[in-house]
């Protein structure tokens, strides 16, 4: 087992990393302030799947095999750009008031599963977040210490609970956020289109990196 002192420092560094603004944090918190905070807490769902889909293959040497093929990793990279500038695209041309749709009847809104695909997708297709994984896991694991897949386990268990921690904090925010934007029409319309300009910022990143 990892001792606790590497816990605690791998904690630390999981807070700090999940605290930088990203992709993944602007996701949730657009999804939840115009669907409501289920659909938010859907996407966070999304990228808890897609995390612990990355600490699996960390664990299996897929991220040393991007880093070992260029242009396998261009090619996810290029992907996840586009993804990205898409979704970014589908904000800007949503509706004005689009915040209102978080109110709208049930059968009017997409279903849950197209938030947990959103989630999934905006995760899978950044190639960054599993060179991530496959960067920070393996300096928290000692051979002295136990089996090596129950100590990338244990890790793993912890970056996807701190992850949910965040995204579900940002997903009720976001969502009690949503109320007062609901009242004041100019800072919804400013609200959608910087959330739109983050994820393009992140793509052309992405892009350019």
């Amino acid at each position: 087992m990892v001792s606790l002192q590497l816990l605690t420092v791998f904690v630390g560094a999981l807070v700090v990393v999940y605290a930088l603004p990203g992709p993944d944090m602007a996701l949730v918190m657009q999804t939840s302030m115009t669907r409501g905070v289920r659909h938010g807490l859907a996407t966070a769902g999304g990228l808890a799947l897609a995390r612990a889909g990355h600490v699996t293959l960390s664990a299996c040497g897929v991220a040393a095999l991007l880093r070992a093929a260029p242009w396998l990793f261009e090619t996810v990279r290029v992907a996840g750009a586009i993804y990205l500038a898409w979704v970014a695209i589908q904000i800007w041309r949503s509706p004005a008031f689009g915040i209102q749709a978080a109110v709208a009847p049930t059968d009017a809104a997409p279903p849950l599963s197209h938030a947990v695909r959103r989630g999934v997708l905006s995760s899978v297709l950044n190639p960054k977040a599993l060179l991530f994984c496959s960067v920070l896991l393996p300096q928290f694991v000692r051979t002295e210490a136990g089996p090596v897949w129950t100590q990338v386990l244990e890790l793993g268990v912890l970056l996807l609970a701190v992850g949910a921690i965040f995204d579900v904090t940002l997903a009720f925010g976001a969502a009690r956020i949503a109320g007062w934007l609901r009242r004041r029409p100019l800072a919804q319309k400013v609200q959608r289109w910087s959330f739109g300009a983050a994820l393009m910022a992140f793509a052309v990143r992405l892009s350019l990196d």
